[in-house]
């Protein structure tokens, strides 16, 4: 069962996600904390709307445990095991293939137990469709849980192609810079590694657009499927990122600084 917990003295939750990453088969080390209130989420958006940022506030502000598909994917390469879902899609996107809803359902459902983790949990990167929705929901409710809300943060097109333009990416170890908001100490070149940065060709403003695209005829019927039953909160996206987790907890009724 995945897990999340305080780590140290800096009260932020922790969690080695084990089960996320290896499967039923898998128990992570860290326990989450008893909380009287513990969430289960799902983070939308589109690409360069700050997700991975305040995925990382709202696992520190509520205490669930983060549960990436992207992060799953990308720590696959240094596992000589995977799953046997996680090793379909793999051999998928080494043929070129879309890796359809069946095989991400099947990567989920291989990892259900973290569903249940008493520290709650933030789905992030699925799902990204209305039936990877309805299989969620059904996975939940065989085991006797729900989803509280799913959380869809918003920004204009001219906003995300500005901030996702001045990206810059290392060549080496794939730190992530922007040239105006996070700039490296020296113009192109990576404060940790010392590599160069690069401009990622999907990180183009005509790429964009087309990612942007893909986004809307694909994830915003997500959208409207949680916004049926009123499990959909829209937060804006603009401002200093903890002006946006202020949004966020508000709009789930959890004031910043209050412990669920």
């Amino acid at each position: 069962m995945a897990a999340s917990g305080s780590s140290g003295d800096s009260g932020r939750p922790d969690s080695d996600r084990a089960a996320w990453f290896r499967g039923a088969g898998a128990s992570c080390s860290i326990r989450p904390e008893a909380r009287e209130r513990s969430y289960r989420l799902v983070l939308l958006g589109p690409p360069g709307v700050g997700k991975g940022t305040q995925a990382e506030l709202l696992c520190e502000a509520l205490g669930t445990c983060h549960l990436s598909t992207g992060d799953l994917f990308r720590a696959a390469g240094c596992d000589p095991n995977p799953t046997p879902a996680l090793a379909a899609a793999l051999e998928a996107m080494r043929r070129g293939e879309l890796v359809s809803d069946e095989m991400v359902i099947d990567l989920v459902r291989e990892r259900s137990g973290c569903l249940r983790c008493r520290g709650g949990f933030l789905l992030d990167g699925f799902p990204r469709t209305v039936a990877q929705a309805e299989a969620l929901d059904k996975l939940l409710q065989e085991r006797g849980e729900s989803l509280d809300a799913a959380i869809a943060y918003e920004l204009p097109t001219e906003q995300i192609v500005e901030r996702l333009g001045g990206r810059r990416t290392c060549s080496g170890c794939k730190a992530v810079y922007h040239v105006v908001s996070r700039p490296s100490r020296v113009p192109g070149v990576c404060d940790q590694c010392g590599g160069p940065l690069m401009e990622r060709d999907d990180d183009r403003p005509e790429a964009i657009r087309v990612r942007l695209a893909a986004y809307e005829s694909t994830t915003r019927p997500v959208l409207e499927y949680y916004a049926r039953d009123g499990r959909l909160k829209s937060v804006a996206a603009d401002g200093p990122p903890e002006q946006i987790l202020d949004r966020t907890l508000r709009g789930l009724g959890v004031a910043q600084g209050e412990t669920p």
